[in-house]
């Protein structure tokens, strides 16, 4: 072949690799930080008026049923952005103590687009759970596609807004201006469970506010790529990076932690890709597991097997299959020093919860959700015995497991687990769930010790390798679901085993029987000495709660002998649990933890001790 020949044929590739790129849509991700579909006007509120984002979904796709796999930042996020659902890879803790490894095979979907041309930018927020090279072309407060070194390169820009962020509530008494309000206190819809008091009247109508702030700020973006002549060629998403962010809803699997709105305009040009009609409503379930595979699909790329997702538009995805979507799954894990275990389920209108740590009240102490005048008012209403049954379900021990009718009742506060005429409904989710989790190989069957200890280099082949210990971890833990003549037995034989974890999920399990757990006291006893220190720390939590044996001297002894950072965390966290929810005085200080050091260990020690 002549060099002659050679040049042809590559002029020729770059020519076709440029007609491809120039007919690859641009891409643009715009999110509002910590919101859920509450406070939108688009989304039928009263208030929250967003004319801008009216204005793109005029064109667009407004998505009714759009989810937040995971309820807080960063486990969102690294979900958002591989396609993959946190307890399968390893990154469902919020903040991480020690990140995850990608598994192999598994990208972020930056690294897919860059590969195939496109430039890649960011402004500003990451907060991935897992060890990432270079992910961005560019990531920084001033990341744009206009840097892009050939202005005919297809792009992906990200941009979130902070003016919703959860801190942004974080005001203090002297800090309220009732004049500066756009939104009338008196018009402000509260939830249900919510004391209707003027702080969260003010509150709630200041959060209004700041939505239509973002909309006013993703106008200026929207500007930009109308002056540089890309608009017509750019996709644009609008979204929640998750729910939010009043009491009750930011790292909790309720709706107003996971129901984030989704607001999808695509030019004249690229519509063939969307199933759907401008200024159209879709009813089908999309969540954030479907983002980057739909990314990806309207690149004109293939969809990875890692990806757990399925794209809900582009070339040949049809609106049938997007309408028929009615399925949602979440997970709450820890959430900064807040340890719970809690998974979700939405089929259609139906919302089962799964609450594996039921014992944790929501309200646990999280020093950074107390920061805000809502959360603490709430708190102190409680004590003083202010507040109804809905309003206090918040500050109690939850039922092991959950089932609402999300459309009769949006704000989930009544329970229809314990309905007979729900027994059929309560089973299907059950299950669905249940294999769900099986099928994922759900990680936090592992206590987090463990999970860092064996599964952070690759997390889904790790979960793989041992799935047939977690589908067994998962069955002990469901004896809590079981008759208590059922259950017994099995919690007997199942607290002997030689399996630390089966026997800590088995002293899960015997708080949901309370006194009936009577005959096992002799058992659980024993645990308070078990060689592994998780299995100790939940021993003395259920004796806690039971009476049945005082937890101090065991935590101490975990704490003064254990140099895990999670160990240390866990056993803060129980102390925390037992002191605000069961009256035991502890007295602990630094220099009884070994793992002193570590983070979340000082919040809990600086609740414990506040400065005076």
């Amino acid at each position: 072949m002549t060099l002659r020949v050679v040049f042809v044929l590559m002029t020729l590739m770059g020519l076709v690799q440029t007609a491809i790129a120039s007919e690859q849509p641009n891409i643009v991700w715009l999110l509002s930080e910590d919101n859920s579909v509450h406070y939108l006007q688009h989304y039928g509120s009263p208030n929250g008026p967003t004319p801008v984002i009216a204005e793109l979904a005029s064109e667009g796709i407004t998505y009714n049923h759009a989810f937040s796999n995971s309820p807080v930042c960063s486990v969102a996020r690294t979900t958002l952005m591989t396609g993959v659902l946190g307890p399968r890879a390893g990154f469902h803790y919020h903040r991480k103590m020690v990140p995850a490894n990608l598994p192999d095979g598994v990208e972020m979907v930056p690294s897919y687009l860059r590969a195939a041309g496109y430039y890649c930018s960011n402004r500003q927020k990451q907060d991935y759970n897992v060890v990432t090279d270079k992910v961005w072309d560019e990531s920084s407060r001033s990341a744009s596609w206009r840097k892009r070194p050939d202005k005919s390169q297809p792009f992906f820009h990200m941009q979130s807004f902070g003016a919703s962020h959860e801190s942004s509530l974080h005001f203090k008494w002297g800090q309220i201006n009732r004049e500066a309000l756009k939104t009338s206190e008196a018009s402000v819809e509260l939830a249900s469970y919510f004391p209707d008091t003027p702080l969260f009247r003010y509150t709630q109508a200041y959060y209004h506010d700041r939505m239509t702030l973002i909309d006013s700020q993703i106008g200026a973006v929207i500007e930009q790529l109308k002056e540089d002549g890309v608009f017509e060629n750019t996709i644009i998403f609008y979204f929640g990076d998750h729910g939010g962010v009043l009491p009750r809803s930011k790292g909790y699997t309720y709706e107003g932690g996971l129901h984030v709105p989704l607001v999808v305009r695509f030019p004249e040009k690229y519509k063939q890709f969307f199933p759907g009609d401008q200024n159209s409503r879709e009813d089908g379930f999309v969540s954030f597991i479907d983002f980057s595979p739909t990314v990806l699909k309207l690149a004109g790329l293939k969809v990875p097997d890692s990806m757990d997702g399925e794209p809900f538009a582009g070339k040949g995805v049809s609106s049938r299959s997007v309408s028929q979507r009615n399925e949602a799954f979440g997970y709450a894990d820890r959430f900064d020093e807040r340890y719970e275990f809690v998974r979700s389920l939405r089929i259609g209108k139906y919302k089962y919860i799964r609450a594996y740590e039921h014992f944790y009240p929501d309200a646990m102490q999280n020093n950074y959700r107390y920061r805000m005048l809502a959360f603490t008012q709430w708190r102190d209403l409680y004590h003083q015995g202010k507040l109804n049954d809905p309003q206090s379900q918040f500050f109690k021990p939850k039922p092991v497991e959950l089932l609402f009718d999300v459309e009769s009742d949006p704000h989930e506060v009544v329970n229809l687990a314990a309905d007979p005429k729900m027994r059929s409904v309560l089973l299907e989710l059950r299950s669905r769930l249940r294999e769900k989790m099986k099928t994922i190989h759900d990680l936090s069957l592992f206590p987090e010790n463990q999970m860092i200890d064996l599964a952070l280099d690759n997390g889904i082949a790790f979960g793989r390798k041992r799935s047939g210990e977690i589908e067994d971890l998962l069955d002990v833990v469901d004896i809590a679901l079981l008759p208590w003549q059922e259950a017994g037995t099995k919690l007997a034989n199942a607290l002997e085993s030689n399996n630390p974890r089966v026997r800590y999920w088995a002293v899960t399990a015997c708080a949901a029987f309370g006194d009936q757990v009577n005959p096992l006291i002799p058992r659980l006893q024993k645990l308070l000495t078990d060689q592994d220190p998780q299995v100790c720390i939940r021993s003395a939590e259920v004796l806690g709660m039971l009476h049945k044996a005082d937890p101090q001297e065991p935590l101490y002894r975990v704490l003064a002998t254990s140099d895990s950072n999670a160990v240390a965390a866990a056993a803060m966290n129980a102390i925390v649990f037992l002191r605000d929810h069961h009256e035991y005085q502890f007295k602990i200080d630094a220099s009884m933890i070994k793992a002193s050091d570590e983070p979340l260990v000082q919040r809990r020690l600086e609740y414990l001790n506040p400065k005076k």
